[in-house]
């Protein structure tokens, strides 16, 4: 079950990456979008170092 959650961390750090080049593609054609999805690659990141902080605090009881 560890290797799933494992997993789904590395998944949103790869949502995130994507994101973020997304982003550098689409800033100097719609920059609205570009927001958008640079908003999306930030709570991407967030979500990806919070579940791996919660995982280690599960695994350490």
């Amino acid at each position: 079950m560890q290797k799933f959650w494992k997993i789904f961390e590395y998944g949103y750090l790869i949502i995130a990456i994507v994101f973020f080049v997304e982003t550098f593609i689409n800033w100097n054609t719609d920059r609205e979008k570009a927001y958008l999805l640079l908003l999306f690659a930030v709570v991407a990141m967030f979500m990806y170092f919070f579940r791996k902080r919660f995982r280690k605090k599960r695994n350490k009881y």
